[in-house]
């Protein structure tokens, strides 16, 4: 640079040079997006724009701010004190709630259940979890309440949806268990007195009208189970609930007064309703094709409300009316999946509200919302409505569900025969409420018939306060949220005043940041910790350290770090945080100025002269001659640093020139050697190179070793090459040499076998390695290892009893002639006299240690052959042509071997080859979670292509075409089993994905039937990839086969804990819904607790 010759030349630094090599002559900046580093007046940047924002830190978006201080307990604030609170979904919990949500909004039963003393509460764990959880419904300040507390005290498993209508009847069993330890006769009969009523199943004899001793006797119930699959409306399902079926034919009653069997009828009855009745619209039906469940989605009518007169026997009544209260609806096409919510009716107000866990909606006049416009069901979604009405009707869909309506107002139609009915199709549980009992009041105690159900009037009462030792409870509980929410609102103003405060400062230091002429006083500060300052909400003491050089001062080659501040900038910064060092106007650095200015000389002379010897090296490069003293070089190297641009000074890169052609004998390397090719360079580039080598690393003595033109190669190096090269010449000559000799063996050509002609025998796989080897090229050839033979041959001797561990190999006649049939690489080989002869030489073999053989011509009709030899007959799978077969039937070839080292036996050992085989067998048996192929075949035979397949002995080990592997066989599936597997459990399996039941299957392997269910696949042979097949005998295919709980009870016995298979339902076994622990030992365990 021209300011630094200046300097340099004059030795004096001006306040002009000042000026411009701490770039303060730039003008102010205001207009940039980004802060300017090469401009220490630049301050833009460092704040975003007036409605900008950042991702983090104290220009964060204020959501975001406020995000951050964690969750707004005010957002679960109860709206008002009519609103209904929700219910925490704890992951699975959602059928719970919505059954809690309808006792809760029982008025009668929450005030039941909230006046037990408090005696009994603390001996029933379930009843106090219960009472404080209707307490905290009741008063609580929050939207939703936690029923974590009650859940756990069922002990049910939050994480696995079971069915709303079974936990009620559950939890009813359980209510009425702990409330029958009551001292109170009213406490004892709250679930008996709301919602227990009672039927009998009556058998009539046509002949003599009597009816059996089990008609008399009356069963009590909580819901009735309606069907829904084909009826439309309620009243055809309690129609169908209450229809009377013949009893005849085969199906005749036997009729204790007429000593007989006669024909009868049976009927349901009911004898006595509950004042909430509570009807279970059994959605799920069993397919037994599948052996799954299936949910039934067509529309279902059921009216607002309900005359049950006519269906109570012996009621004396004209109208017994019910009012719809509560719907339970259970959303998704799925059985053991989906969602429950509850659309419940607050008889105070007459508003319904429907309950989806934690959110709580009202829905005005109607279950289903009255409101159009807030349908989200498309059309045609569900089936019309099938409303008997006197007018004219609209149905307006919501959400799924049908409202069937008069075009008069509903208040119109009061006192009038119309009837307003609601369609839905996810409807799951219907409540009822008799009517003039506000929804729960107590019966009159008038009311002792068990037969039918007065129409006395139910007292009518407003919610009680609740009692003193809830209402403590709720009101800590709800004083703790409310103090939380303070809290919150605390903090959240506090951190927004803080937030603009710190706004307001760093604008404001900002806004008077700039120095605004060259002659005003200024201070440096680092533009790191400047941005710093600006960005965050908190900011440390002021650290100038990093634009400090080691004389105490402002370094120029600082610049671009750091900013110049005014003086009134600088004091308000340095009043509030301190810190420092105070840097100002005069603390300019001009030792680092004059260092950095030599600096920049040097630079320019190196590349000054880099420049001129690139050209010498392109000339060297290129081949063009050199005149003068020449110096050996790299050329690998010379090539990378002529590609390499100009640059200021060395780089490591530049040491190590002549590295790679210095032997480690210190001298020149051969030129043949890997990587040793050189060039020669002009004395005047290697001194360059050379003095840049040694100022880099000075003890580089083996990268940066001289070698002349005149340089001698190095004798010893030279010498080792020479004996490299003529022993890889000697190999490749000796691998030329035995390929040649043993042509046909090398190329693994067969060869026809004659009797009476002496051949040898030899493993397969040793084979396969002796063709890798004179085959292989390069380095590759000294990767293949061969055992000598002798070696060889002791190995197919068992030591135990010096026999034969491997069976001769087998023959095959072809065009009249006698050939080996292929063998895998853990076969035996038959070769030649010559070829062992040879082999014996080349690979360290002893002619005599050998294994030789004949071939006879045996009589297949006559007697096996006897003697000291071991045969191993043609099989006639191997017979390709009538010729052929005539000729194998006729002449069979046999292998005899003759081991010359065996003098006293000469048999194959069939023992150690049979322990050996069994061990292999084992091993694949022993298989766990594999998959084998089952097809099924439409028809009594199957397609050839699959009987061959299923035919066929598969070997996991072998490797197969990607052909083969992606062979498909139509209607197959591929099943996870194990060895011990039973042909039950497959059965189970293949009914589950075919739809076939077990009964109908007839499986096969092959032409075999499996047969029996007890037996696992490892006793029948079967391995990982077999295939099978099964057919359909269609015997039982009129039969509505089910799966009883023994059967299933069974097929989970038998599973294999190995597979994985789906899990059966548990249903809520395991929760204190089911137990049948004692009073004592659940009030223990809960103290325990």
């Amino acid at each position: 640079m021209v300011l630094f010759r200046k300097i340099l030349a004059n030795v004096e630094v001006t306040e002009d040079d000042i000026n411009q090599l701490y770039m303060i002559w730039k003008p102010v900046c205001h207009g940039c997006r980004v802060n300017s580093k090469d401009n220490p007046n630049c301050f833009c940047g460092l704040i975003p724009p007036p409605n900008g924002s950042r991702k983090s830190g104290l220009w964060q978006k204020t959501s975001e701010i406020i995000y951050s201080l964690g969750p707004n307990p005010s957002i679960d604030l109860r709206a008002s004190p009519g609103t209904p609170a929700g219910l925490t979904n704890l992951g699975a919990t959602c059928y719970a709630n919505s059954i809690l949500q309808c006792l809760y909004m029982n008025k009668s039963f929450r005030q039941g259940v909230l006046s037990l003393d408090p005696e009994v509460l603390e001996g029933e764990p379930v009843l106090n979890n219960l009472a404080r959880l209707f307490a905290q419904l009741h008063s609580s300040k929050m939207a939703f309440v936690d029923s974590a507390p009650f859940i756990e005290t069922l002990e049910l498993d939050n994480g696995v949806q079971q069915d709303s209508h079974e936990f009620l009847t559950l939890l009813f069993s359980l209510l009425e268990r702990c409330l029958s330890r009551s001292k109170t006769p009213k406490a004892i009969t709250i679930v008996h007195n709301l919602f227990r009523g009672g039927v009998s199943h009556v058998t009539r004899c046509s002949k003599c009208g009597n009816e059996s001793e089990a008609s008399s006797k009356i069963e009590d119930f909580y819901e009735l189970e309606l069907n829904v699959k084909g009826l439309k409306s309620l009243d055809e399902s309690l129609d169908d609930y209450l229809s009377i079926e013949k009893l005849q034919g085969d199906n005749q009653y036997f009729c204790q007064a007429c000593a007989m069997r006669a024909d009868a009828t049976r009927c349901i009855k009911l004898r006595s309703l509950p004042a909430v009745l509570n009807f279970q619209l059994k959605r799920c039906v069993f397919l037994p094709n599948t052996t799954t469940k299936k949910k039934i989605t067509s529309a279902f009518c059921f009216p607002q409300e309900l005359n049950m007169a006519p269906r109570l026997s012996g009621c004396q009544q004209t109208d017994l009316i019910y009012d719809l209260a509560a719907v339970l609806i259970h959303k998704g096409s799925a059985v053991n999946s989906g969602h429950y919510t509850a659309h419940i009716k607050d008889d105070n107000t007459g508003l319904w509200w429907e309950f989806d866990d934690e959110h709580v909606s009202n829905l005005g006049r109607q279950p289903f919302g009255s409101s159009p416009s807030t349908s989200g069901a498309k059309a045609g979604q569900n089936e019309p409505a099938d409303c008997s009405v006197l007018s004219k009707e609209v149905v307006v869909p919501v959400n799924g569900n049908h409202v069937c309506a008069s075009e008069t107002h509903i208040s119109e139609l009061k006192g009038a025969n119309h009837l307003q009915t609601f369609s839905s199709n996810d409807a799951y549980m219907l409540m009822y409420v008799l009517r003039h009992s506000s929804f729960g009041g107590e019966k009159s105690k008038d009311d002792k018939c068990k037969m039918e159900i007065e129409s006395s009037t139910i007292s009518q009462t407003l919610d009680s306060p609740l009692p003193t030792h809830l209402l403590k409870e709720v009101e800590l509980s709800n004083a703790v949220y409310l103090a939380s929410c303070e809290e919150y609102t605390s903090k959240k103003e506090a951190e927004m005043n803080c937030i603009m405060k710190r706004r307001q400062e760093v604008r404001s230091v900002l806004s008077e940041a700039h120095v605004l002429s060259i002659e005003k006083h200024y201070y440096w500060v680092s533009t790191e910790w400047l941005r710093q300052w600006a960005d965050n909400v908190t900011s440390s003491a002021i650290d100038n350290t990093s634009i400090q050089c080691l004389h105490g001062k402002v370094p120029v080659s600082k610049i671009n770090n750091m900013k110049r501040l005014s003086t009134e900038a600088w004091t308000d910064l340095f009043s509030k945080y301190g810190g420092g060092p105070t840097l100002s106007k005069g603390d300019h650095c001009n030792d680092c100025i004059f260092e950095m200015g030599s600096k920049v000389r040097r630079a320019n002379i190196y590349r000054d002269q880099r420049l001129l010897m690139k050209e010498l090296a392109e000339a060297a490069l290129s081949g063009e001659p050199l005149d003068g003293e020449l110096f050996f070089i790299s050329k690998s190297w010379l090539q990378q640093w002529h590609r390499r641009k100009n640059i200021d000074l060395p780089c490591d890169a530049d040491s190590g020139p002549t590295a790679s052609i210095r032997c480690i004998h210190g001298e020149l390397l051969p030129e043949d050697a890997p990587g040793a090719k050189r060039l020669l360079v002009p004395k005047s580039l290697w001194d360059f190179i050379h003095q840049t080598a040694i100022t880099l690393k000075p003890d580089d003595h083996v990268g940066c070793s001289s070698f002349p033109s005149d340089s001698e190669q190095c004798a010893l190096c030279s010498v080792a090459l020479k004996e490299a090269a003529f022993s890889e010449g000697n190999l490749r000559d000796l691998r030329l040499k035995q390929k040649q000799n043993h042509e046909k063996l090398a190329m693994n050509k067969a060869i026809a076998l004659h009797p009476d002609t002496k051949y040898y025998i030899l493993p397969a796989y040793w084979l396969s390695k002796w063709r890798s080897y004179i085959n292989a090229s390069g380095k590759s050839a000294c990767s293949v290892e061969l055992d000598i033979l002798n070696t060889v041959i002791d190995k197919l001797l068992c030591e135990k009893h010096c026999k034969l561990v491997e069976r001769p190999p087998e023959l095959l006649w072809k065009r009249e002639l006698v050939f080996q049939k292929s063998v895998a690489t853990d076969g035996l080989t038959l070769i030649l006299e010559d070829d062992w002869r040879l082999l014996c030489e080349e690979w360290g073999g002893t002619v005599s240690k050998c294994i030789s053989a004949e071939i006879e011509i045996g009589n297949c009709m006559g007697d096996n052959m006897k003697g000291s030899y071991d045969e191993m007959q043609l099989s006639e799978d191997h017979l390709s042509t009538p010729d052929d077969v005539n000729m194998g039937l006729s002449r069979r070839p046999i292998v005899k071997t003759s081991p010359q080292v065996l003098k006293n036996s000469r048999k194959v050992c069939e023992e150690c080859i049979g322990e050996r085989e069994s061990t292999e067998l084992m091993k694949k048996l022993n298989y766990i979670n594999e998959d084998i192929c089952v097809c099924l075949v439409l028809g009594k035979e199957p397609p050839k292509s699959i009987l061959e397949a299923s035919c066929s002995i598969s070997d996991p080990s072998r490797r197969t075409s990607k052909r083969s592997r992606k062979a498909s066989y139509g209607n197959s599936a591929n099943m996870k089993v194990s060895a011990s597997t039973s042909i039950y459990q497959l059965k189970m399996m293949i009914w589950e994905s075919f739809g076939v039941v077990k009964e109908n299957q007839i499986l096969h392997k092959g032409s075999k039937i499996l047969d029996g269910e007890t037996a696992c696949l490892a006793d029948l042979s079967i391995f990982p990839g077999d295939i099978l097949w099964v057919t359909d005998s269609m015997i039982h295919e009129n039969r509505d086969i089910a799966v009883p709980d023994d059967v299933l009870l069974r097929h989970h016995e038998l599973s294999d804990p190995n597979l994985d298979i789906q899990k059966e339902e548990g249903g809520f076994r395991g929760t204190l819904l089911t137990s049948t622990i004692s009073h004592q030992a659940a009030v223990s365990e809960a103290c325990l607790n």
